[in-house]
């Protein structure tokens, strides 16, 4: 049973450094616990880090980050008659940021020791010169994407 229609998105108001609505949104994602204030001061202090090491725009960086570890496909399960099979979709636009930034921040939290701050630079680092985990990530969903190709008639 599906809805007769979707609510309205909500916009995300740009964040106070950058006047960035993808920076706010990235914030809201990492924030645990309900502490604004400390997921705040990690993303600027990892866009620091990020623009003292690429020695070019944070904002950049991360769009590029974004960007490349963003998915274009991914694979939904769909029953038919009793087998369910993995069918390739097309991913949304704001789908797609949203995985992306799950991915960074799931590859960032897994990283070794040092601080938030810094394995959140790495990531970002990694992800816009297209290596990391996060990358990775995108690389399997399109595998699986690519592998459960015969099962494209069955999108709805």
């Amino acid at each position: 049973m599906s809805r007769r229609n979707r609510p309205a998105k909500r916009g995300t108001s740009p964040d106070a450094r950058y006047h960035s609505a993808v920076v706010q949104e990235f914030i809201n994602r990492m924030m645990r616990s309900g502490k604004k204030s400390v997921a705040t001061h990690v993303m600027y202090a990892s866009l620091d880090l990020v623009a003292e090491r690429a020695k070019r725009d944070a904002m950049e960086v991360l769009d590029q980050a974004l960007k490349n570890t963003g998915p274009t496909i991914e694979v939904k399960p769909r029953r038919v008659g009793g087998a369910t099979y993995q069918v390739p979709m097309e991913v949304a636009p704001d789908r797609r940021l949203a995985l992306a930034m799950r991915w960074l921040l799931a590859a960032a939290r897994a990283r070794a020791g040092k601080s938030m701050a810094e394995k959140l630079a790495g990531e970002l680092l990694d992800a816009a010169n297209n290596t990391g985990a996060a990358i990775k990530k995108r690389e399997e969903t399109h595998k699986m994407a690519e592998a459960n190709r015969a099962f494209a008639h069955y999108r709805w």
